[in-house]
């Protein structure tokens, strides 16, 4: 099998740098990680692999410094990996980056199953991969929490709906978003790291594309446009009680503070 996996670098953390033209993040500002989502994806494709044979490509879109989730995904055994970057990328919403990325894939050729997370900690719109199947104009099935049987033409898979656990059997190829602990992800393995470390990354820019058109990407290619956006705010504010009657004491606390209302 031919395995593609989505992933994308994500802030460790809520503090990160803000652009106040533009209201989105600044992906070079803060510490960074590979989303957690993505893990339970690569982590499927590789356990496909093993079953099945192949090979698993790992694709992201970002800032240069978005290699280093690449250089993750080797470390936990991927194949190949692929940053598409490029200024006019910057800015991108759901639609600007779905578009992004299955021109990027239809850029590396054809796939038996590409993999996606669920979703992303950042934007946490679960849209994105259903939105890359779309331009692909392949299947898709999101909240996977089981793969039952792989053949040659076709995937069937157990999906969490929330009321209900359905089968779902489809055509290949076809795309999948898996939800956490579809499977236990594997650890980064450090001689995997050495073994790498001078294994190419290859850049996608914008003159890779059939669609070159700047246009369609980035900011001038979003529909839809962050009106404000901010870090949540911190409080260290907080009252502590080491002895006497610590109920009653919460109890006065809430009343003070209008939490509690006497009932008539």
């Amino acid at each position: 099998m031919r395995i593609l996996v989505l992933v994308k670098q994500v802030p460790l953390s809520s503090d990160v740098a803000i652009d106040e033209k533009t209201g989105v993040i600044k992906r070079e500002s803060g510490e960074t990680k590979m989303n957690p989502y993505d893990l339970y994806a690569l982590e499927t494709a590789l356990r496909l692999r093993e079953t099945h044979g192949g090979a698993v490509l790992v694709l992201t879109m970002g800032p240069p410094q978005a290699e280093a989730v690449l250089r993750e995904a080797f470390m936990m055994g991927a194949d190949e990996g692929y940053l598409l970057t490029d200024r006019a990328f910057a800015g991108s919403d759901v639609l600007a980056t779905s578009y992004a990325l299955s021109q990027g894939i239809w850029k590396l050729g054809d796939f038996d199953l590409i993999v996606s997370g669920k979703q992303t900690t950042d934007g946490d719109t679960a849209q994105v991969g259903a939105e890359c199947s779309e331009f692909l104009g392949i299947p898709c099935v999101t909240s996977v929490q089981k793969i039952v049987a792989v053949d040659a033409n076709s995937i069937t898979l157990e999906c969490d709906t929330g009321a209900t656990v359905e089968v779902v059997r489809m055509q290949l190829p076809a795309l999948i978003g898996v939800d956490k602990d579809i499977l236990q992800p594997r650890l980064p393995s450090y001689l995997r790291m050495k073994k790498t470390a001078t294994r190419p990354i290859n850049r996608l820019t914008l003159a890779d594309l059939t669609d070159g058109d700047a246009n369609h990407y980035g900011l001038k290619g979003s529909p839809t446009q962050v009106q404000k956006i901010f870090p949540p705010e911190v409080s260290k504010d907080f009252v502590r009680w080491d002895s006497g009657d610590l109920a009653l004491q919460l109890y006065h606390y809430l009343e003070d503070h209008k939490f509690l209302q006497e009932r008539i």
